[in-house]
C-alpha cells in the first residue's frame, strides 16, 4: 500500500494512541510510589475508572513490554525502564501544562487538556512550547 502524508500522520496518531495507556499507567504507578505506597490493581482500577479485569490485563501488557513487575499478592512495581517513562511522560504533562498556561488558559482547564495533549507531541514541538513557556512565565508562575 502506498504510503502519503496522509497516512503517515495517520499512522503516527495511532501509534501515539498505542503508547498513551502504558504511559499513563507508568505515570500512575510512579505517583502512587512516589507517596510511599504499594499500588495495587485496585489503585489503578479506582483512579481510571476501569474494571479489575481491564487493569490486569493493562499490567500483563506492561510485564511483557519490561515496564513493570508483578507477583501475585504482590504490589506493582515499576522497572528501570517503566521509571524512565513515568519520569519523561511527568516532565512532558508539565512542559504542556505551563504552555497552556502561559497562554493564559484556565488552570483546571490546562491540567486535563495537557493530559490528552501529552501523548501527541512530537520532541520539536515540545521544545517550542518549553521556550514559549519559559518566556512567558509569570512571577507567579508556581508549575516548575
Amino acid at each position: 500500500m502506498p504510503t502519503n502524508a496522509t497516512s503517515s500522520r495517520h499512522h503516527r496518531t495511532r501509534a501515539d494512541h498505542a503508547s498513551e495507556i502504558a504511559e499513563d499507567y507508568c505515570e500512575a504507578i510512579a505517583e502512587v510510589e512516589s507517596d510511599d505506597e504499594e499500588c495495587r490493581v485496585t489503585d489503578l482500577a479506582t483512579r481510571f475508572g476501569v474494571s479489575h479485569v481491564t487493569v490486569v490485563r493493562t499490567i500483563k501488557r506492561l510485564e511483557r513490554d519490561g515496564l513493570v513487575e508483578k507477583a501475585p499478592r504482590k504490589p506493582i512495581q515499576l522497572t528501570a525502564l517503566g521509571r524512565r517513562l513515568a519520569k519523561a511522560c511527568r516532565e512532558r504533562h508539565q512542559v504542556v501544562y505551563r504552555f497552556l498556561l502561559a497562554m493564559g488558559v484556565d488552570p483546571r482547564v490546562a491540567s486535563v487538556d495537557a493530559e490528552g495533549i501529552e501523548h501527541h507531541v512530537s520532541p520539536s514541538t515540545l521544545a517550542r512550547f518549553r521556550a514559549f513557556a519559559d518566556e512567558h512565565r509569570g512571577e507567579d508562575d508556581q508549575t516548575r
